[in-house]
C-alpha cells in the first residue's frame, strides 16, 4: 500500500505526470539538490530548537506539539507544529523559508490543507484554519482558512494518485503549459 505525502499531492496537482514518472517509471527528480529545499530543512530544524517553549497566545494557542508525525492509511506527513486552540479546535503551523509577498502560493496552501486533513483524521477534531510563518519576513504569521472544499481537494488528489499507481496509466499533462518550462521531467515528457 502506497502512502501519499503532501509533496506527492503538491506534485500531482501541479501536473499528474510527476506521479507517473517518479512512482510508476521510478525516475527520481533529485529535488534534494535545490538550494531552497536544503535551506528550508535547516530553518525547520533551527525553529524547532528555538521555539520549544513558545506558545502562540495571539492566535489562541493553549498547547502545541513540535515536528509531529502523523499517518493514516492514505496520507502521512510531519507538521512543524500542531496547535491546540482555545476553542477546542486544532491547527497546523508550518514554517516557510520565504518572504511574504502579499499572496500565499498554491503549494504552501496545499501543504497546509494536507496537514489539516491529517490532524482532523488523527485527532477527530475540527480544523478550520492553519498558519504559515514566513521566516524571511521577520516571521510574518499568515492565517489560512480551511474549509470542506479544501479537504475534498486533498481527498480527490489522493484518489487520483492511487488511480495512476494502480493502473500505471500515463496521465494527461497539466493544462498550464508554463509549468513545463521548469519541470524536472521536461526532457522526457511526451507533450
Amino acid at each position: 500500500m502506497f502512502s501519499v505525502t503532501p509533496s506527492h499531492i503538491i506534485q500531482y496537482l501541479y501536473c499528474p505526470r510527476f506521479t507517473y514518472y517518479e512512482y510508476v517509471l521510478r525516475i527520481p527528480q533529485y529535488e534534494e539538490k535545490y538550494y531552497k529545499v536544503q535551506k528550508g530543512r535547516e530553518v525547520h530544524l533551527q525553529k524547532s530548537r528555538q521555539n520549544v517553549g513558545y506558545l502562540r497566545k495571539r492566535i489562541g494557542a493553549v498547547a502545541k506539539e513540535l515536528n509531529y508525525y502523523m499517518a493514516i492509511p492514505d496520507l502521512r506527513g510531519e507538521v512543524d507544529e500542531v496547535l491546540v486552540l482555545e476553542d477546542g479546535s486544532m491547527a497546523p503551523l508550518d514554517y516557510k523559508f520565504a518572504k511574504y509577498e502579499g499572496r500565499v502560493y498554491d503549494t504552501y496552501r496545499t501543504q497546509l490543507y494536507c496537514y489539516a486533513y491529517l490532524i482532523g483524521q488523527v485527532f477527530d477534531v475540527p480544523v478550520n484554519r492553519g498558519y504559515l510563518v514566513y521566516t524571511r519576513s521577520q516571521n510574518y504569521l499568515k492565517e489560512i482558512k480551511i474549509d470542506g472544499n479544501a479537504l475534498l481537494e486533498i481527498e480527490g488528489a489522493i484518489d487520483g494518485i492511487k488511480q495512476i499507481l494502480a493502473s500505471e496509466t500515463y496521465p494527461k499533462a497539466t493544462k498550464y503549459k508554463k509549468r513545463c518550462v521548469n519541470c524536472t521531467y521536461r526532457n522526457i515528457c511526451i507533450k
